[in-house]
């Protein structure tokens, strides 16, 4: 069974960092695997954040770039979101998952559940 679990989130002042980490089961995270890095805000589309592939990351939410920062560690099955000079705008609830049809379409305004994807964990940022 696939599993995806994300931690780090919290509430949070804006200009402050948080590290999300995601500890993935049920399949081996290696330098061929595709993770993303997604994010649901209250009443907005489900939306792709950042991809990684061979710790280097492919893709960028152009509201984030250069404030966030993914990675993976294959030797703890674990990808990581690193966020600094959070914005209020950044609140949301972050799901990891080993789907990258976002790069494709848009999800739609949930984002999705199932095997690869992960149960979410909420960031908000206060002004």
């Amino acid at each position: 069974e696939v599993q995806l679990v994300e931690s780090g989130g919290g509430s949070v002042q804006a200009g402050e960092s948080l590290r999300l980490s995601c500890k993935i089961s049920g399949f081996t995270l290696d330098d061929e695997s595709d993770m993303a890095w997604y994010r649901q805000a209250p009443g907005y589309e489900c939306e792709l954040v950042s991809t990684i592939r061979n710790n280097i990351s492919q893709y960028y939410l152009d509201s984030v770039k250069g404030r966030f920062t993914a990675s993976q560690d294959n030797a703890k099955n674990t990808v990581y979101l690193r966020m600094d000079r959070l914005k209020p705008e950044d609140t949301a609830v972050y799901f990891c998952a080993a789907d990258l049809r976002g790069l494709e379409y848009g999800l739609g305004t949930t984002c999705p559940s199932g095997d690869y994807w992960g149960q979410g964990t909420q960031v908000t940022v206060s002004k």
